[in-house]
């Protein structure tokens, strides 16, 4: 495997043109010390459910925010040409999932055991792909799915569809990320050493229908419970684990290679925008701010917001949504 540095500062290995399940990961990473990655004897059973997934965030401290609000879109900073967003998975899509687990575990149940289920999922996500928090920043923008495609077609692919392919696999000390690359036709000899992202039942991740489809490999971060099938009820059930051990946890990236920046109207900018609590990391530095400086930071950037007939625009929080409160 390849090693390099994340722009948090952190040390990661990688895999080109592959998304690794958690066995072929193990395989490729022997002799690299993770602990987290080999501790799956001490794993209870857990859920491998099906997540469908209409929007993305990009993460951004407050310089990032300044650089986006002036050049009015997403670029790289760092100069390879990659704008990094993420899944943003809440409680709608995880009620969704658990549906269709459900459904497909146990076809055959009556509306009375549909009725008898109890939400179980939600126990399960607990690692940081779920949680509202941020490691790279206070300042979230959430766009959906369609439209960042629909953008990303009309700026760079002269209104053709954009192109996907399985770029690489990370391995951080418990974080694994896959990577989906995204791209103009224009760039296809460019890029023709990576696999094209195809509809595989079988893929860590996919996208078909204006939805990425994830099958997380590790929903947890500390596994605190353990998925129980009683199939003479044809119920799932999540009962506690006191062990509580530690194991990788995973999640999608999606890279969109861009020549300049991918552009927004600024009010559409300002629309998506929300602002997000930072997960301090020992190893990274702090890229964070409270709500108040928050507040003050963008209504300096958006002064628009004070200028319209109604009340100035308050920036809002990005808070966790319980998966029973998914309407």
């Amino acid at each position: 495997m390849e090693h390099a540095w994340s722009r948090r500062g952190s040390e990661y290995h990688f895999v080109q043109n592959q998304h690794l399940t958690l066995d072929d990961l193990r395989d490729r990473a022997q002799g690299l010390g993770n602990n987290y990655l080999f501790n799956y004897d001490s794993i209870p059973e857990y859920p491998r459910p099906e997540i469908h997934v209409s929007h993305l965030k990009h993460d951004t401290n407050r310089e990032g925010l300044k650089g986006i609000k002036k050049s009015g879109g997403f670029k790289d900073p760092f100069g390879k040409g990659l704008v990094w967003w993420g899944l943003s998975v809440g409680g709608e899509e995880l009620r969704s999932a658990e549906q269709r687990l459900l459904q497909e575990t146990y076809p055959d149940r009556t509306e009375q055991q549909v009725q008898d289920q109890q939400s179980f999922l939600g126990k399960f996500a607990s690692s940081p792909a779920f949680k509202k928090s941020s490691r790279l920043g206070s300042y979230r923008f959430t766009f959906p799915l369609q439209e960042l495609l629909d953008a990303y077609k009309l700026q760079f692919c002269g209104g053709q569809q954009p192109v996907m392919r399985v770029y690489q696999t990370h391995l951080y000390k418990q974080e694994v990320m896959y990577v989906v690359l995204v791209h103009s036709p224009a760039n296809e000899e460019q890029f023709s050493e990576y696999p094209l992202l195809t509809d595989d039942p079988n893929a860590v991740c996919c996208y078909k229908d204006g939805h990425f489809i994830w099958r997380p490999e590790a929903m947890c971060g500390t596994h605190r419970y353990e998925l129980f099938q009683n199939d003479e009820t044809q119920q799932m059930e999540a009962h506690p684990y006191l062990e509580a051990p530690y194991y990788v946890w995973d999640n999608v990236g999606i890279a969109l290679h861009v020549e300049d920046k991918l552009e927004f109207d600024p009010l559409r900018l300002r629309e998506k925008l929300k602002f997000c609590e930072g997960e301090r990391l020992p190893q990274a530095p702090d890229n964070f701010d409270d709500f108040k400086k928050a507040e003050k930071t963008v209504r300096r950037l958006w002064p628009e917001d004070l200028e319209r007939d109604e009340d100035p625009s308050p920036l809002e929080r990005d808070e966790e949504q319980d998966i029973n409160e998914a309407e």
